[in-house]
């Protein structure tokens, strides 16, 4: 068959390398300049890495991102950084059931109920006995109002916003589940992992036509077979206007939210020791800092410090229309809360690099299970696998691959 593929994140790459090795001809198409998608990344001049658009890495348990790296002889870098979160003005562990242990916010009957909870959590194989519960108020009950008021609410408040209250114990569920202390990192950057999908597809006779934005999905699919759409939810709709009104409606009834990240390069490091720190500070403006090169050596960015600075948006948010230096006017009050030397000396040696990736993150309310799209839509030989689709994990590199797979064979199938 004669397949076309929109988009070239990790979940079209995926697919197209899978359809190609089954025997079909397949022509991926991208909008941007380079494969990735999310996972993107661009390189300074001084730089031996590429360095994602916004912050990635895998667990050891995201068996399927591993394997295709195994099979791709992409090499992975595991190491064990340190997780930590704001509170009251200070940096604390709160990452295993040693640093809970030691929390001094939370009293000793607390402390218990939370890590019961979560070791809960962690065993439960089957999920769906979790289905039609809100995490918050599930979280209330059983690991008590402190520690959501002090650890949890402010999460869900940074990553969800209005729709805090209205999220999935499942969602969480799939976040706890799958989370591990080691982290893995394709060495290169996740660029160098996609551009190596990427050769494959090529030397298997695929084409990748990048710079390449299809605006009418169904004058495009009437030139191929199959057509496979990993495009969020939002921009399918806006280019298939013949679908029916019921499933518009069923699609158009998930919210999604803007990933936001402003990238800092620095001649110092910010954070001491922290590669990830939750901001549990509800009147900050931003969700999290995460410095890249407290995670991989910095010889590989020119001896630099990458601080990102994260943020989930409504798609009106004002912060969606400012610019770097404006936003970096914004956070400077309370990145010195954490840091009093900053701006470090000597002064940033470049720009700050801002990236926003609209209807980046689905809103998994309960009955999400419900109105979760299926690959095949209701327009003949059209398909659909974006990350609405991954429930109930959130979006991540490894249930992109895992979904490219399974699109994939299911085509491969009919």
């Amino acid at each position: 068959m004669r397949i076309a593929v929109l988009g070239a994140g990790f979940t079209g790459l995926t697919a197209s390398l899978r359809l190609l090795q089954m025997g079909h001809q397949v022509t991926l198409f991208e909008k941007d300049s380079t494969a990735g998608g999310l996972a993107g990344g661009f390189k300074n001049p001084n730089w031996d890495w590429t360095l994602e658009k916004s912050y990635h890495h895998i667990f050891t348990s995201d068996n399927s991102a591993l394997s295709l790296a195994q099979e791709l002889n992409q090499k992975i870098i595991f190491q064990k950084p340190q997780t930590d979160t704001y509170i009251n003005g200070q940096i604390l562990p709160l990452d295993d059931p040693r640093s809970l242990m030691t929390f001094p916010y939370l009293s000793p009957i607390d402390k218990l109920r939370t890590g019961l909870a979560l070791g809960y959590l962690k065993l439960l194989k089957n999920y769906q006995k979790l289905e039609g519960t809100y995490a918050l108020p599930w979280i209330r009950k059983y690991m008590g109002k402190k520690s959501a008021k002090l650890i949890w609410e402010p999460l869900f408040t940074g990553k969800f916003g209005e729709f805090k209250e209205d999220i999935s114990l499942t969602w969480f569920w799939g976040r706890v589940k799958k989370r591990t202390p080691t982290l893995c990192y394709p060495a290169g950057g996740f660029q160098e992992f996609a551009n190596k999908i990427s050769t494959k597809i090529i030397s298997l006779g695929g084409e990748i036509l990048l710079n390449t934005e299809v605006k009418n999905i169904e004058d495009l699919s009437r030139k191929f077979d199959k057509t496979i759409v990993t495009l969020p939810l939002p921009v399918f709709l806006k280019n298939t206007p013949n679908l029916p009104k019921k499933y518009v409606q069923q699609l158009s009834s998930i919210p999604h939210l803007s990933a936001q990240v402003l990238i800092l390069i620095l001649k110092k490091p910010f954070l001491k020791e922290s590669y990830w720190l939750n901001i549990n500070d509800p009147g900050f403006p931003f969700l999290v800092l995460a410095e890249h090169t407290n995670f991989m050596d910095p010889k590989h960015y020119g001896n630099q410090h990458i601080l990102y600075i994260g943020n989930y948006l409504p798609n009106d948010h004002p912060y969606l229309k400012k610019s770097p230096q404006e936003l970096l006017k914004i956070f400077t009050p309370y990145l010195k809360k954490i840091n009093p030397q900053y701006p470090l000396s000597p002064q940033l040696p470049s720009s700050p690099y801002l990236f926003t990736q609209p209807f980046a993150q689905p809103v998994m309310q309960v009955g999400f299970e419900k109105i979760i799209p299926q690959f095949k839509t209701p327009l003949k030989n059209i398909y659909l696998a974006n990350m609405a689709m991954v429930y109930p994990w959130d979006r991540e590199t490894n249930y992109a691959i895992e979904m490219g797979e399974k699109i994939a064979e299911e085509i491969n199938a009919d």
